[in-house]
Protein backbone atom coordinates (compact mmCIF):
# COMPACT_ATOMS: atom_id res chain seq x y z
CA UNK A 1 0.00 0.00 0.00
CA UNK A 2 1.50 3.39 -1.05
CA UNK A 3 1.61 5.87 1.62
CA UNK A 4 -0.99 8.90 2.08
CA UNK A 5 -0.33 12.22 0.46
CA UNK A 6 -2.05 14.25 2.97
CA UNK A 7 -4.06 12.66 5.99
CA UNK A 8 -5.98 14.66 9.23
CA UNK A 9 -8.52 14.74 11.35
CA UNK A 10 -11.76 17.08 11.45
CA UNK A 11 -13.60 17.64 14.40
CA UNK A 12 -17.52 17.02 14.26
CA UNK A 13 -19.38 15.07 16.91
CA UNK A 14 -21.24 12.20 15.20
CA UNK A 15 -24.65 13.86 15.84
CA UNK A 16 -23.49 16.31 12.97
CA UNK A 17 -22.78 13.66 10.60
CA UNK A 18 -23.16 9.69 10.44
CA UNK A 19 -20.97 8.41 7.50
CA UNK A 20 -22.54 4.96 7.57
CA UNK A 21 -25.69 6.69 6.54
CA UNK A 22 -25.00 9.63 4.27
CA UNK A 23 -22.85 7.83 2.07
CA UNK A 24 -25.20 5.02 1.27
CA UNK A 25 -28.86 6.57 0.94
CA UNK A 26 -29.20 6.97 -2.21
CA UNK A 27 -27.10 10.72 -2.83
CA UNK A 28 -23.36 9.13 -3.99
CA UNK A 29 -22.73 5.79 -5.70
CA UNK A 30 -19.08 5.58 -5.64
CA UNK A 31 -18.35 5.11 -1.41
CA UNK A 32 -17.67 1.53 -1.00
CA UNK A 33 -17.15 0.49 2.97
CA UNK A 34 -13.99 -1.70 2.66
CA UNK A 35 -13.95 -2.46 6.27
CA UNK A 36 -16.35 -1.51 8.84
CA UNK A 37 -16.55 1.60 9.48
CA UNK A 38 -13.65 2.67 6.72
CA UNK A 39 -14.85 4.20 3.43
CA UNK A 40 -13.26 4.83 0.56
CA UNK A 41 -13.94 6.92 -2.55
CA UNK A 42 -12.97 8.69 -5.03
CA UNK A 43 -13.23 12.83 -4.96
CA UNK A 44 -11.49 15.56 -6.42
CA UNK A 45 -9.51 13.10 -8.36
CA UNK A 46 -8.07 11.51 -5.70
CA UNK A 47 -8.65 8.17 -3.27
CA UNK A 48 -9.89 9.44 -0.33
CA UNK A 49 -10.14 6.84 2.75
CA UNK A 50 -12.73 8.05 5.86
CA UNK A 51 -13.30 6.65 9.21
CA UNK A 52 -15.17 8.37 12.43
CA UNK A 53 -15.47 8.32 15.77
CA UNK A 54 -17.55 10.16 18.18
CA UNK A 55 -16.07 13.32 17.91
CA UNK A 56 -14.30 13.71 14.66
CA UNK A 57 -13.42 12.08 11.31
CA UNK A 58 -10.06 10.99 10.28
CA UNK A 59 -8.98 10.58 6.72
CA UNK A 60 -6.18 10.20 4.15
CA UNK A 61 -5.62 11.14 0.82
CA UNK A 62 -3.67 9.03 -1.89
CA UNK A 63 -3.32 9.12 -6.08
CA UNK A 64 -0.39 11.45 -7.52
CA UNK A 65 1.18 13.83 -5.43
CA UNK A 66 1.12 16.41 -8.33
CA UNK A 67 -1.12 18.27 -9.71
CA UNK A 68 -0.74 19.57 -13.25
CA UNK A 69 -1.95 22.99 -13.78
CA UNK A 70 -2.39 25.70 -16.76
CA UNK A 71 -3.43 29.39 -17.07
CA UNK A 72 -6.32 30.20 -19.36
CA UNK A 73 -6.07 32.92 -21.04
CA UNK A 74 -9.59 35.06 -20.92
CA UNK A 75 -11.41 37.69 -23.41
CA UNK A 76 -10.30 40.57 -21.58
CA UNK A 77 -6.97 39.44 -21.21
CA UNK A 78 -6.63 38.49 -17.67
CA UNK A 79 -5.61 35.15 -17.20
CA UNK A 80 -6.95 32.24 -13.94
CA UNK A 81 -5.43 28.76 -13.01
CA UNK A 82 -7.26 26.01 -14.34
CA UNK A 83 -6.56 22.33 -14.67
CA UNK A 84 -4.99 20.81 -17.50
CA UNK A 85 -7.53 17.92 -18.06
CA UNK A 86 -10.10 20.97 -17.80
CA UNK A 87 -8.40 22.25 -20.93
CA UNK A 88 -9.03 18.95 -22.86
CA UNK A 89 -12.36 19.06 -21.47
CA UNK A 90 -13.64 22.56 -22.82
CA UNK A 91 -13.90 22.70 -25.92
CA UNK A 92 -13.33 26.37 -25.82
CA UNK A 93 -10.37 26.84 -24.22
CA UNK A 94 -7.36 25.62 -26.84
CA UNK A 95 -4.18 24.16 -25.02
CA UNK A 96 -2.05 24.88 -27.60
CA UNK A 97 -2.81 28.46 -28.00
CA UNK A 98 -4.42 30.02 -24.94
CA UNK A 99 -3.08 27.48 -22.15
CA UNK A 100 0.38 27.44 -20.82
CA UNK A 101 1.09 24.35 -18.89
CA UNK A 102 2.87 24.08 -15.77
CA UNK A 103 3.38 22.04 -12.99
CA UNK A 104 2.75 23.18 -9.46
CA UNK A 105 3.49 21.25 -6.08
CA UNK A 106 2.50 22.93 -3.38
CA UNK A 107 3.69 23.19 0.07
CA UNK A 108 2.84 19.99 1.90
CA UNK A 109 0.59 22.21 4.58
CA UNK A 110 -0.96 24.10 2.28
CA UNK A 111 -2.11 20.71 0.15
CA UNK A 112 -3.32 19.21 3.78
CA UNK A 113 -5.22 22.94 4.60
CA UNK A 114 -6.66 22.73 1.36
CA UNK A 115 -7.71 18.86 1.32
CA UNK A 116 -9.34 19.84 4.22
CA UNK A 117 -11.29 22.52 3.00
CA UNK A 118 -12.30 20.48 0.06
CA UNK A 119 -13.74 17.71 2.68
CA UNK A 120 -15.47 20.31 4.93
CA UNK A 121 -17.33 21.30 1.43
CA UNK A 122 -18.19 18.15 0.58
CA UNK A 123 -19.70 17.36 3.79
CA UNK A 124 -20.98 20.86 4.08
CA UNK A 125 -19.90 21.39 7.71
CA UNK A 126 -20.52 24.61 8.08
CA UNK A 127 -24.34 24.27 7.98
CA UNK A 128 -25.39 22.70 11.76
CA UNK A 129 -28.19 19.94 11.50
CA UNK A 130 -28.62 19.81 14.89
CA UNK A 131 -29.79 23.10 14.78
CA UNK A 132 -32.28 22.25 11.86
CA UNK A 133 -33.47 19.40 13.52
CA UNK A 134 -34.67 21.22 16.50
CA UNK A 135 -36.10 23.89 13.84
CA UNK A 136 -38.04 21.12 11.94
CA UNK A 137 -39.09 19.06 15.76
CA UNK A 138 -40.49 22.31 16.50
CA UNK A 139 -43.24 22.48 14.02
CA UNK A 140 -43.26 18.59 12.90
CA UNK A 141 -43.96 16.13 15.79
CA UNK A 142 -43.63 13.40 13.13
CA UNK A 143 -40.50 14.66 11.82
CA UNK A 144 -39.50 14.47 15.84
CA UNK A 145 -40.52 11.46 16.58
CA UNK A 146 -38.48 9.48 13.55
CA UNK A 147 -35.10 11.73 13.55
CA UNK A 148 -34.66 10.72 17.01
CA UNK A 149 -33.12 7.70 16.29
CA UNK A 150 -31.61 9.39 12.81
CA UNK A 151 -29.34 12.16 13.97
CA UNK A 152 -26.38 13.48 11.69
CA UNK A 153 -28.30 12.99 8.21
CA UNK A 154 -27.25 15.73 5.84
CA UNK A 155 -26.95 16.51 2.04
CA UNK A 156 -23.36 16.41 0.18
CA UNK A 157 -22.36 18.61 -1.90
CA UNK A 158 -21.21 16.78 -4.35
CA UNK A 159 -19.78 18.14 -8.50
CA UNK A 160 -22.44 18.84 -10.68
CA UNK A 161 -21.07 16.34 -13.48
CA UNK A 162 -20.86 13.51 -11.33
CA UNK A 163 -24.23 14.33 -10.11
CA UNK A 164 -26.21 14.97 -12.93
CA UNK A 165 -24.64 11.98 -14.76
CA UNK A 166 -25.51 9.40 -11.76
CA UNK A 167 -28.40 10.35 -11.27
CA UNK A 168 -29.78 10.03 -15.37
CA UNK A 169 -28.23 6.82 -14.54
CA UNK A 170 -30.66 6.25 -11.30
CA UNK A 171 -34.18 6.06 -13.77
CA UNK A 172 -35.99 3.24 -12.92
CA UNK A 173 -32.84 1.79 -10.90
CA UNK A 174 -32.12 0.91 -7.61
CA UNK A 175 -28.60 1.91 -5.65
CA UNK A 176 -26.81 -1.45 -6.22
CA UNK A 177 -27.05 -1.27 -10.14
CA UNK A 178 -27.20 2.75 -9.93
CA UNK A 179 -23.52 1.91 -8.33
CA UNK A 180 -22.65 -1.02 -10.98
CA UNK A 181 -23.56 1.55 -13.84
CA UNK A 182 -21.19 4.52 -12.39
CA UNK A 183 -18.19 2.50 -12.15
CA UNK A 184 -18.63 1.33 -15.21
CA UNK A 185 -18.45 5.08 -16.54
CA UNK A 186 -15.08 5.63 -14.70
CA UNK A 187 -13.66 2.09 -15.82
CA UNK A 188 -14.04 2.92 -19.98
CA UNK A 189 -14.37 6.95 -19.91
CA UNK A 190 -12.45 8.24 -16.81
CA UNK A 191 -9.08 8.67 -16.03
CA UNK A 192 -6.55 6.37 -13.69
CA UNK A 193 -6.13 8.47 -10.53
CA UNK A 194 -4.34 5.87 -8.60
CA UNK A 195 -4.34 2.56 -7.04
CA UNK A 196 -4.91 1.78 -3.32
CA UNK A 197 -5.21 -1.87 -1.70
CA UNK A 198 -4.87 -4.19 -5.28
CA UNK A 199 -7.55 -1.78 -6.82
CA UNK A 200 -7.30 0.34 -9.33
CA UNK A 201 -9.59 3.71 -9.17
CA UNK A 202 -11.14 6.24 -11.50
CA UNK A 203 -11.97 10.02 -12.26
CA UNK A 204 -15.57 10.45 -13.34
CA UNK A 205 -15.77 10.80 -16.82
CA UNK A 206 -15.90 14.69 -18.23
CA UNK A 207 -19.06 16.11 -20.18
CA UNK A 208 -16.91 15.87 -23.23
CA UNK A 209 -15.58 11.96 -22.48
CA UNK A 210 -19.84 11.30 -22.47
CA UNK A 211 -20.34 13.24 -25.54
CA UNK A 212 -18.72 11.71 -28.10
CA UNK A 213 -19.68 9.61 -31.43
CA UNK A 214 -20.17 6.07 -30.82
CA UNK A 215 -20.77 6.77 -26.86
CA UNK A 216 -24.28 5.95 -26.94
CA UNK A 217 -23.57 2.24 -28.61
CA UNK A 218 -21.00 1.82 -26.35
CA UNK A 219 -23.19 2.80 -23.32
CA UNK A 220 -25.56 -0.10 -24.85
CA UNK A 221 -23.21 -2.66 -25.06
CA UNK A 222 -22.34 -1.97 -21.09
CA UNK A 223 -25.97 -2.17 -20.12
CA UNK A 224 -26.89 1.23 -19.71
CA UNK A 225 -30.93 0.59 -21.97
CA UNK A 226 -32.45 3.66 -22.94
CA UNK A 227 -29.67 5.67 -20.39
CA UNK A 228 -27.34 5.66 -22.64
CA UNK A 229 -29.07 8.21 -24.98
CA UNK A 230 -29.81 10.33 -22.51
CA UNK A 231 -26.07 10.49 -21.15
CA UNK A 232 -24.67 10.64 -24.50
CA UNK A 233 -27.11 13.77 -25.54
CA UNK A 234 -27.06 15.80 -22.40
CA UNK A 235 -22.88 15.62 -22.46
CA UNK A 236 -23.77 16.92 -26.14
CA UNK A 237 -26.24 19.58 -24.92
CA UNK A 238 -24.32 20.76 -21.93
CA UNK A 239 -21.14 21.22 -24.15
CA UNK A 240 -23.47 23.27 -26.70
CA UNK A 241 -24.91 25.48 -23.46
CA UNK A 242 -21.23 26.18 -22.43
CA UNK A 243 -19.72 22.84 -20.98
CA UNK A 244 -19.14 22.19 -17.41
CA UNK A 245 -18.27 25.75 -16.38
CA UNK A 246 -22.23 26.17 -18.03
CA UNK A 247 -23.42 23.62 -15.60
CA UNK A 248 -21.64 24.69 -12.38
CA UNK A 249 -23.16 27.88 -13.30
CA UNK A 250 -26.62 26.93 -12.13
CA UNK A 251 -25.32 27.58 -8.26
CA UNK A 252 -25.58 30.99 -9.09
CA UNK A 253 -29.04 31.63 -10.45
CA UNK A 254 -32.33 30.91 -8.37
CA UNK A 255 -33.74 27.51 -7.54
CA UNK A 256 -37.01 27.31 -10.28
CA UNK A 257 -34.38 28.65 -13.14
CA UNK A 258 -32.07 26.22 -12.06
CA UNK A 259 -34.51 23.43 -12.45
CA UNK A 260 -35.87 24.53 -15.51
CA UNK A 261 -32.12 24.60 -17.45
CA UNK A 262 -31.96 21.19 -16.02
CA UNK A 263 -35.19 19.89 -17.65
CA UNK A 264 -34.37 20.97 -21.26
CA UNK A 265 -31.64 18.04 -20.89
CA UNK A 266 -32.36 15.31 -22.46
CA UNK A 267 -33.45 12.61 -19.93
CA UNK A 268 -34.10 14.89 -17.13
CA UNK A 269 -37.19 14.66 -15.15
CA UNK A 270 -38.24 16.66 -12.40
CA UNK A 271 -36.98 13.83 -9.80
CA UNK A 272 -33.39 13.89 -11.46
CA UNK A 273 -33.18 17.88 -11.48
CA UNK A 274 -34.40 18.39 -7.98
CA UNK A 275 -31.78 15.67 -7.35
CA UNK A 276 -28.87 17.43 -9.05
CA UNK A 277 -30.41 21.18 -7.73
CA UNK A 278 -30.23 19.86 -3.83
CA UNK A 279 -27.00 18.11 -4.01
CA UNK A 280 -25.01 19.86 -6.22
CA UNK A 281 -26.18 23.15 -6.82
CA UNK A 282 -27.14 24.75 -3.38
CA UNK A 283 -30.67 24.78 -3.61
CA UNK A 284 -31.45 23.72 -0.07
CA UNK A 285 -35.79 23.82 -0.70
CA UNK A 286 -35.22 21.49 -3.86
CA UNK A 287 -37.13 18.20 -2.97
CA UNK A 288 -37.12 14.87 -5.15
CA UNK A 289 -40.33 13.45 -4.83
CA UNK A 290 -40.30 9.29 -5.45
CA UNK A 291 -42.52 6.71 -4.24
CA UNK A 292 -40.60 6.67 -1.14
CA UNK A 293 -41.83 10.39 -0.48
CA UNK A 294 -45.00 9.96 -1.76
CA UNK A 295 -45.68 7.08 1.36
CA UNK A 296 -44.11 9.28 3.47
CA UNK A 297 -46.23 12.07 2.59
CA UNK A 298 -49.37 10.00 2.32
CA UNK A 299 -48.85 8.00 5.68
CA UNK A 300 -48.20 11.12 8.12
CA UNK A 301 -48.82 14.80 5.87
CA UNK A 302 -51.27 14.73 3.45
CA UNK A 303 -53.64 11.23 3.34
CA UNK A 304 -55.57 12.39 0.72
CA UNK A 305 -53.12 11.04 -1.40
CA UNK A 306 -53.49 7.77 -0.57
CA UNK A 307 -56.44 7.47 -3.15
CA UNK A 308 -54.42 8.67 -5.90
CA UNK A 309 -53.11 5.90 -8.41
CA UNK A 310 -50.30 7.88 -10.05
CA UNK A 311 -47.31 10.81 -9.48
CA UNK A 312 -48.73 13.25 -11.46
CA UNK A 313 -46.80 16.22 -12.15
CA UNK A 314 -49.38 18.43 -10.48
CA UNK A 315 -49.07 15.62 -7.39
CA UNK A 316 -45.38 16.18 -7.56
CA UNK A 317 -45.70 19.86 -7.30
CA UNK A 318 -48.27 19.70 -4.50
CA UNK A 319 -46.10 17.67 -2.18
CA UNK A 320 -43.02 19.75 -2.48
CA UNK A 321 -44.71 22.49 -2.10
CA UNK A 322 -46.36 20.88 1.24
CA UNK A 323 -42.77 20.18 2.88
CA UNK A 324 -41.33 23.61 1.55
CA UNK A 325 -44.37 25.28 3.47
CA UNK A 326 -43.89 23.34 6.68
CA UNK A 327 -40.09 22.84 7.08
CA UNK A 328 -39.12 26.10 5.48
CA UNK A 329 -35.72 26.53 3.28
CA UNK A 330 -34.07 23.43 4.36
CA UNK A 331 -37.24 21.71 3.52
CA UNK A 332 -34.75 19.03 1.03
CA UNK A 333 -32.50 18.50 4.12
CA UNK A 334 -35.27 17.15 5.65
CA UNK A 335 -36.51 15.04 3.51
CA UNK A 336 -33.26 13.25 3.51
CA UNK A 337 -33.99 12.56 6.88
CA UNK A 338 -37.11 11.10 6.57
CA UNK A 339 -36.19 9.48 3.18
CA UNK A 340 -32.98 8.00 5.07
CA UNK A 341 -35.24 6.11 7.95
CA UNK A 342 -37.70 4.96 5.24
CA UNK A 343 -34.92 2.77 3.67
CA UNK A 344 -35.27 -1.02 3.58
CA UNK A 345 -31.27 -0.88 4.89
CA UNK A 346 -32.02 1.02 7.57
CA UNK A 347 -35.21 -0.46 8.96
CA UNK A 348 -33.94 -3.67 9.84
CA UNK A 349 -30.83 -2.36 11.42
CA UNK A 350 -32.79 -0.45 13.49
CA UNK A 351 -35.07 -3.79 14.43
CA UNK A 352 -34.21 -4.83 18.14
CA UNK A 353 -34.08 -8.94 18.33
CA UNK A 354 -36.16 -10.81 21.00
CA UNK A 355 -33.97 -10.71 24.41
CA UNK A 356 -35.93 -14.07 24.91
CA UNK A 357 -34.36 -17.56 24.41
CA UNK A 358 -36.73 -19.84 22.47
CA UNK A 359 -36.40 -23.63 22.06
CA UNK A 360 -36.28 -25.33 18.53
CA UNK A 361 -38.59 -28.01 18.81
CA UNK A 362 -36.88 -29.84 15.82
CA UNK A 363 -33.68 -29.80 17.62
CA UNK A 364 -34.94 -30.58 21.18
CA UNK A 365 -32.88 -27.08 22.30
CA UNK A 366 -32.48 -23.50 22.13
CA UNK A 367 -30.12 -22.25 19.41
CA UNK A 368 -27.75 -19.25 19.94
CA UNK A 369 -27.86 -15.99 17.99
CA UNK A 370 -24.91 -16.79 16.29
CA UNK A 371 -26.24 -19.95 15.25
CA UNK A 372 -29.70 -18.86 14.50
CA UNK A 373 -27.64 -16.45 11.83
CA UNK A 374 -25.50 -18.95 10.13
CA UNK A 375 -28.80 -21.58 9.66
CA UNK A 376 -30.71 -18.43 8.39
CA UNK A 377 -28.18 -17.49 5.92
CA UNK A 378 -27.75 -21.13 4.65
CA UNK A 379 -31.47 -21.19 3.97
CA UNK A 380 -30.83 -18.26 2.09
CA UNK A 381 -28.50 -19.46 -0.61
CA UNK A 382 -30.51 -22.28 -0.73
CA UNK A 383 -33.61 -20.94 -1.90
CA UNK A 384 -31.39 -18.18 -3.89
CA UNK A 385 -29.62 -21.38 -5.54
CA UNK A 386 -32.70 -23.18 -6.36
CA UNK A 387 -34.27 -19.88 -8.18
CA UNK A 388 -31.40 -19.19 -9.94
CA UNK A 389 -31.64 -23.23 -11.23
CA UNK A 390 -35.37 -22.26 -12.05
CA UNK A 391 -34.44 -18.60 -14.16
CA UNK A 392 -31.88 -21.36 -15.80
CA UNK A 393 -33.92 -23.78 -16.68
CA UNK A 394 -36.76 -21.63 -18.06
CA UNK A 395 -34.22 -19.19 -20.33
CA UNK A 396 -32.95 -23.41 -21.54
CA UNK A 397 -36.39 -23.92 -22.38
CA UNK A 398 -37.22 -20.25 -23.98
CA UNK A 399 -33.83 -20.70 -26.42
CA UNK A 400 -35.04 -23.97 -27.09
CA UNK A 401 -38.47 -23.10 -28.47
CA UNK A 402 -36.59 -20.06 -30.33
CA UNK A 403 -34.20 -22.63 -32.24
CA UNK A 404 -37.18 -25.10 -33.00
Amino acid sequence: MSAPISSGRILCHISEIRLDRILVNGQSFRWKEENPGIWTGVLFDKILKLWQSETAISYQIFGNTKQELGVEVTATGSSKKVEVATCLKEPNIVPTDSVIKQSVIGEEKHCENSYEDLIKDYFQLNIKVGNLYQKWSGVDSNFQSISSKFEGIRILRQDPVENLFSFICSSNNHISRISSMVEKLCENYGREVGKFNGKTYFSFPTTFELSEDGVESELRNLGFGYRAKYINKSAQQILEKGGETWLRSLREIPYAEAKKELLALNGVGAKVADCVCLMSLDKTDALPVDTHVWQIAARGYMPSLSKCKSLTDKLYNEIGDHFRTLWGPYAGWAQAVLFTADLRQFKEKDKIPSSKSKTDKSSGGSKSPAKKRKMAAESEAGANKAENQKKMATASQRKQKRKS
